[in-house]
């Protein structure tokens, strides 16, 4: 089959590769270059290292509602566009060029975490199962009707970059047989139950302060469910602190939500929250580099009695 893709991080690159070995892949939609860091070299996107590796026409439309890149599309003459983790919303217009339409693969079990950040969500929610769905695209925000889903288990150690990677994968193998199946025009298409949707909104920097006030293990949930990006953080004495780990202890200690209780060597800092107290086992101090909740306690970077404060514990 011929197809247009369109994508942009590392979690699109395995369903490139995967129909690559096995389709035509007429092109390659990413977005646009980017400097990096510094500013100084500009920065492809991972789908396009891939295309350009694999001598695969690559186009970076500023907007994909133009004539000019309606125009493209028609003369790329794809029989499928395939979608992933592109960033960019497509007109009916465009959806309505290839012959079998334009599918999708959205990391969450639909109807359950429309949106931006599907996966941070299962985590940090507690759910105890993940997956990906292979959709129709539709006018409305990840509405169209699926064609298969992938399913996996959520572990209590799982972090966003290892459910991230599992799905990345899960989702390139059931495309490639949601495209066959389309190929073979034997895809089923199952309309979604959107009483039961939900949405996610991508996070802004005051969505990743860490309230103290809650239970341990929603703390547990939330920490792991941003790391590492764009991780959890709190503040101590004006100082702001990225912590990726930490570990749900069940003792009570007396003092207030927030408050460094004890100083454990050879594990870390002990923190009371709402319910029990977590140790924090993995932080990055404001200008340090990534330490140990060992390193943390050694380094005297905290005493007991102080407090994580900001806005969400006022």
């Amino acid at each position: 089959m011929r197809i247009l893709f369109m994508g942009t991080p590392d979690f699109a690159v395995p369903s490139l590769d995967l129909l690559n070995k096995h389709h035509e892949i007429a092109g390659v939609f990413t977005k646009i270059d980017k400097p990096n860091m510094r500013g100084k070299k500009i920065k492809f996107t991972p789908v396009k290292e891939y295309a350009l590796e694999h001598e695969i026409p690559v186009y970076q439309p500023k907007s994909v509602k133009t004539q000019e890149t309606l125009d493209l599309v028609r003369e790329i003459n794809p029989d499928l566009i395939v979608v992933v983790a592109y960033g960019k919303i497509l007109p009916k217009e465009l959806i309505d060029i290839p012959k079998y339409g334009v599918i999708n693969v959205h990391s969450s079990l639909l109807p359950k975490y429309r949106g931006a950040a599907p996966i941070h969500a299962a985590i940090i929610n507690g759910d105890t199962e993940s997956g990906v769905s292979i959709m129709y695209i539709a006018e409305e925000l990840d509405a169209g009707d699926v064609i298969l889903q992938g399913k996996t288990p959520i572990n209590e150690e799982d972090t966003l970059e290892t459910l991230h990677d599992r799905l990345m994968n899960i989702g390139a193998e059931t495309l490639l047989e949601a495209v066959d199946l389309i190929g073979k025009e034997r895809a089923p298409r199952i309309s979604q139950d959107h009483e039961k949707a939900t949405f996610v909104k991508p996070f802004k920097k005051e969505d990743c302060e860490i309230n103290w006030n809650q239970e341990n293990f929603k703390i547990y949930n939330f920490v792991r469910g941003m790391n590492p990006f764009p991780s959890a953080h709190t503040y101590n004495q004006g100082k702001i602190y990225k912590i990726y780990k930490v570990e749900k202890i069940s003792r009570e200690y007396e003092g207030e939500p927030g408050e460094i209780v004890e100083l454990l060597k050879g594990r870390g800092p002990v923190v009371k929250t709402g319910n029990g107290s977590v140790i924090i086992a993995e932080a990055k101090p404001e200008n340090k580099k990534k330490l140990t909740g060992p390193d943390l306690v050694n380094g005297n970077y905290f005493s007991i009695g102080t407090k994580f404060e900001n806005s969400k514990i006022k």
